[in-house]
């Protein structure tokens, strides 16, 4: 019989809606039911390409003797933590602060009040009923001792949230002090920073571009070159069909966690888009059309979004579609085929994974390129007819407004319009359905839409692609949209010091108010935020939206001072402020040499629209007129105007940094 789960619009859900645990979804009705049955509440949480999630719903949850006993004592509700990244942000808080670590699945104890008294990641079968009679035993005979912990708990919880460091603002000197300690963690052997596991570094990368572009620092673009080559090379990457892998297990990007998800492939799109931009690598833009590739037709839906993540696991085992054995090579290729194969793509007896078999790896360009593409071609059809992993079809907001990003400004600079016209489509289901009375909502799946309130990055974000289409192509309707957002984000997430609470004032109250202090996997709320505002100033001429920028990155400079890793988007988004706004307006050319100078600069705080002269409600082209009835662009800088050019060789100039 179905438990309490099968009406989610939340993949993840719906893998238990058949457990025989007695789920909830996060609801007042449930902690009402905890109080009147007088138990505490078994609060799970997790996502659905999560690989540990399976093992621990497989071991346990799917076990009557575990279902049993957490129906008997406690009631019990499980979230979904992309589609509710405030009541994760909110236990995970007190999961590290309990346990020194986090993760998922995430495992809390609650009282009815939604107070933790228990935290912890993944538990094995035995361990978890060793928990829950424990537990109920403690609960049972000594429950006021169990409230006033939980108590506790949360008053010091509340303590270090409402704790502010003091802001400053961003300068030249800070950013270069940032650069340079990235350099000490920087791994100059196999990229990346650090040892293992090894994540992505996306928005670290955007940063060093910047840095590169603004000063000239080699060792900048070095990061960048070792990093990206080393990934898109190693096993995170497919070398069959596209698109990234979540992170690395090991410091060389061989084995990947094999979880693929949106929002590492969307900003890792616009990445290698932006290290062509500045070398012309031939395999940065491979990467990167691969990438779309990959996010257009493999996570496109039929609405017009696009779906979260393929899962870790296939038929419960992580791997199974993508690895390979010297022996299934020689089965597709033959055998002479097949052993060419083994050598270019790293496939040993002996194997880099599991069981013998090895993750696809190409360390060097195959001497000819047209035979690759044939083998590439039967392998994948040969994987195609593998069970393949599940996909959460779920679009959430934010990581479709990175998408939309992606596509935009990687489609603008690689010549790519189709990408252009898939970020316009999303762009425009996402407003006509996620937007509704003025305020977004966080997810939908098939066309229906979740229950939850958008959070602070789905502003931020989804305004940085509406941003990067209305300069793709030059609609007015993206900019207008992307200032409506950023107005409600305004009057309702903004905190006393100018950074940005992950909910909004009105949003449901939880025991406190999440707020990111730094960028995870994606940009937090704030450097979201940053981002598009500085962007929309720059376009639209007013100052405000910068001040709120500006005030903003503020907030986030002891982040920035304590690990720059984990302020990669902030700082990037720091170093467009202290350069620009570099604003670009090309009128009568809308694909010419004008237009493709002013798309290859890579300076950082440029904006750029090219139309016609006086475009209805496209500000950066009023009053522009041609310039002795030429294609002509404008450069103004800091708000101050050069002449106006007609000549590509002199725009260049104009688009130097000093």
């Amino acid at each position: 019989m179905a438990n309490q789960l099968a009406n989610s619009t939340s993949p993840y859900l719906l893998q238990h809606q058949d457990n025989p645990v007695d789920w909830w979804e996060w609801c007042d009705d449930a902690f009402a039911e905890a109080r009147r049955r007088g138990v505490p509440v078994f609060l799970s949480i997790g996502y659905a390409a999560c690989h540990w999630c399976h093992v621990m719903a497989h071991q346990s949850f799917e076990d009557e003797t575990v279902a049993a006993a957490i129906n008997a004592d406690f009631v019990a509700i499980k979230v979904d933590r992309e589609e509710r990244p405030d009541i994760d942000a909110v236990y995970m808080n007190a999961t590290t602060a309990m346990t020194g670590q986090g993760g998922w699945p995430m495992t809390c104890l609650l009282t009815p009040a939604g107070e933790p008294f228990f935290a912890g990641t993944y538990l094995p079968k035995p361990q978890l009923l060793g928990l829950l009679q424990a537990a109920h035993q403690t609960w049972t005979e000594q429950q006021s001792t169990v409230l006033d912990s939980a108590s506790h708990i949360v008053q010091q919880l509340q303590d270090i949230g409402s704790t502010t460091a003091a802001a400053t603002t961003f300068d030249a000197a800070q950013l270069d002090h940032a650069v340079a300690r990235l350099q000490t963690t920087y791994d100059s052997v196999n990229g990346g920073f650090g040892t293992s596991p090894k994540f992505p570094p996306s928005m670290v990368l955007e940063l060093l571009l910047r840095q590169y572009a603004r000063t000239g620092a080699a060792g900048a673009l070095e990061m960048v070159e070792g990093t990206c080559e080393a990934m898109a090379r190693g096993g995170i990457y497919d070398q069959l069909a596209g698109g990234f892998a979540r992170y690395s297990v090991d410091a060389g990007w061989v084995v990947p966690h094999f979880e693929k998800m949106l929002y590492d492939n969307a900003q890792l799109l616009r990445v290698y888009a932006h290290w062509w931009r500045v070398s012309g690598s031939a395999l940065a833009a491979r990467i990167a059309r691969e990438t779309a590739d990959f996010i257009r037709v493999q996570l496109g839906t039929a609405e017009g979004g696009f779906a979260s993540a393929l899962d870790a696991d296939t038929d419960g085992v992580e791997g199974l579609t993508y690895a390979w054995t010297p022996s299934q090579l020689r089965e597709v290729l033959g055998d002479e085929e097949g052993a060419r194969a083994a050598d270019l793509l790293s496939v040993t007896p002996e194997g880099s994974f599991e069981h013998g078999s090895s993750t696809l790896q190409l360390r060097t360009d195959p001497d000819d390129p047209a035979w690759w593409q044939g083998v590439r071609t039967r392998l994948l059809g040969a994987r195609d007819q593998r069970p393949q992993p599940a996909r959460d079809d779920k679009v959430v907001t934010s990581w479709n407004g990175l998408a939309v990003a992606a596509l935009a400004d990687a489609g603008t600079i690689l010549d790519e319009p189709q990408w252009v016209a898939d970020a316009v489509r999303c762009a425009t289901f996402l407003m006509e359905h996620h937007l509704a009375g003025g305020r977004l909502r966080r997810t939908s799946r098939d066309g229906r839409i979740g229950s939850a309130a958008g959070v602070s990055d789905d502003y931020g974000n989804l305004a940085e692609g509406l941003l990067a289409l209305h300069q793709a192509t030059a609609d007015p309707s993206w900019l207008g949209a992307a200032q409506g957002l950023l107005d409600t984000a305004i009057e309702h997430f903004i905190a006393d010091d100018g950074g940005f609470f992950d909910t909004a004032d009105d949003a449901e109250e939880l025991f406190s108010r999440p707020r990111g202090r730094g960028d995870n996997a994606e940009p937090s709320g704030t450097a979201a935020l940053a981002g598009a505002l500085l962007t929309c100033s720059a376009l639209t001429g007013d100052t405000r939206y910068r001040d709120v920028a500006d005030r903003a990155l503020a907030a986030m400079t002891h982040t920035a001072d304590r690990d720059p890793r984990f302020a990669g988007w902030g700082l990037a988004v720091a170093e467009a402020s202290i350069v620009g706004p570099l604003q670009v307006a090309i009128v009568g050319d809308a694909t010419g040499g004008l237009t493709r100078v002013a798309t290859g600069s890579s300076s950082p705080g440029l904006v750029l629209v090219s139309g016609m002269p006086d475009a209805d409600g496209v500000p950066l082209l009023a009053e522009r007129p041609l310039a002795g009835g030429e294609p002509t662009a404008y450069v103004c800088r800091g708000f101050v105007c050069d002449a106006p050019v007609t000549d590509p060789e002199a725009l260049a100039d104009q688009l130097s940094l000093p």
